[in-house]
């Protein structure tokens, strides 16, 4: 449950700061007229959101066991691909995200209405889908689905209510220790998601090495056990792993920490602190101040 809330108030608080901001960006233009088509596009984000989530719930049930199995694998593996570009997305492009927001308005009103509702939509949807898809693959490696998505949706309430304080200057938010240390969180579990995609895609005979554990912890992690249920639920962790599990896991965390450290060290460089800011507090009269890494 706790890797899905962290999930859903991350992207929550994402799409939380890009709805502020397009919408602060609107009303200092006068063209709040054009929020309620920023709006629609939202509500079609949300809802492409949802039926996704609802695709993979329920339209696996109609394969086979082994189609079950690859599909399984080979979405955990897009899962962890989509988080994993989304922490050093937002790593490398949150100074400048207002101001690329706000070119992107710019863009919109120039060309027809339609642009604006499709600018919502995509601003809002990569979020939503992300969400959907990575606590899908995260319920789906044995956590209880009913406690995942409630996770989930906690998270992304949370993030709304954060997101409507910082936006009436009741709340200040150090956005850049937030990402920073749940970044880091979340590359462990992407790795534990990766892990799980490979013993089924071991399963399903795409992979070889299924059965051939490199070691076990069934002896310090009892099956079934409170532990055991707790970190299988936040890392997807298995007391037996296969060989290939193993490797899978151990390249992705140190390649994705080493490089994810080296990023936070030049954000963090004279220059990069000179782009960037440590805390938010209301976006309206000035949106940059929202987009702190």
């Amino acid at each position: 449950m706790l890797a899905n809330y962290l999930i859903g108030l991350r992207e929550g608080l994402e799409a939380g700061l890009i709805v502020g901001i397009l919408v602060a960006y609107l009303g200092k233009l006068g063209r709040r007229d054009l929020l309620g088509r920023l709006w629609i596009g939202i509500g079609i984000a949300i809802a492409i959101s949802l039926g996704v989530g609802a695709a993979l719930t329920w339209g696996p049930y109609a394969l086979t066991f082994q189609a079950q199995e690859i599909l399984g694998g080979a979405l955990s593996l897009v899962a962890v691909a989509m988080v994993t570009w989304m922490i050093f997305w937002m790593g490398t492009h949150g100074a400048g995200l207002s101001r690329e927001l706000r070119g992107q308005v710019d863009a919109a009103i120039d060309r027809s209405w339609i642009a604006i509702v499709v600018l919502g939509a995509l601003s809002v949807g990569r979020e939503g889908i992300e969400t959907a898809l990575f606590v899908w693959a995260n319920v789906s490696g044995g956590s209880d689905p009913v406690v995942g998505t409630t996770g989930a949706l906690l998270g992304i309430l949370t993030a709304f209510v954060i997101s409507w304080g910082i936006s009436r200057g009741l709340v200040r938010f150090n956005l850049s220790v937030f990402f920073t240390w749940t970044g880091l969180f979340l590359i462990l579990v992407a790795a534990g998601v990766l892990a799980y995609g490979i013993g089924d895609l071991q399963e399903a005979s795409v992979i070889p090495g299924w059965g051939t554990h490199a070691y076990t912890l069934a002896g310090v992690v009892p099956p079934g056990s409170w532990i055991d249920t707790v970190l299988g639920g936040i890392f997807n962790f298995t007391p037996e792993p296969t060989w290939a599990q193993v490797i899978g896991w151990l390249a992705y965390v140190a390649v994705t920490v080493t490089l994810y450290l080296r990023l936070l060290h030049r954000r963090r460089s004279p220059a990069g602190r000179g782009a960037s800011a440590a805390s938010v507090s209301r976006p309206a009269p000035a949106p940059a101040s929202s987009t702190a890494n």
